[in-house]
């Protein structure tokens, strides 16, 4: 559940890196265009970063469980 969970949080880890540039940017853009300006500030994208992992570790952890406690013998009879 590890090796899967680690492989499988890279990924989530660099869409994070990738897309809090991108969402900042766009957000900056777009409210600056209203009368008052508010800023962004980093903990918003710390916390919706934690919470995307949060939920694919979940999201794993629930699916590796569920395979591991899976009788294999039902899973050859309907094959």
């Amino acid at each position: 559940m590890a090796l899967l969970s680690k492989d499988f949080l890279k990924l989530v880890v660099a869409a994070i890196v990738i897309a809090s540039p991108i969402a900042w940017y766009a957000m900056d853009k777009w409210l600056s265009d209203f009368a008052y300006k508010i800023d962004i500030e980093w903990w918003v994208f710390a916390v919706a970063g934690s919470l995307a992992i949060l939920i694919a570790l979940v999201t794993v952890s629930f699916q590796s469980v569920r395979a591991a406690l899976m009788n294999p013998v039902k899973s050859l009879r309907s094959e």
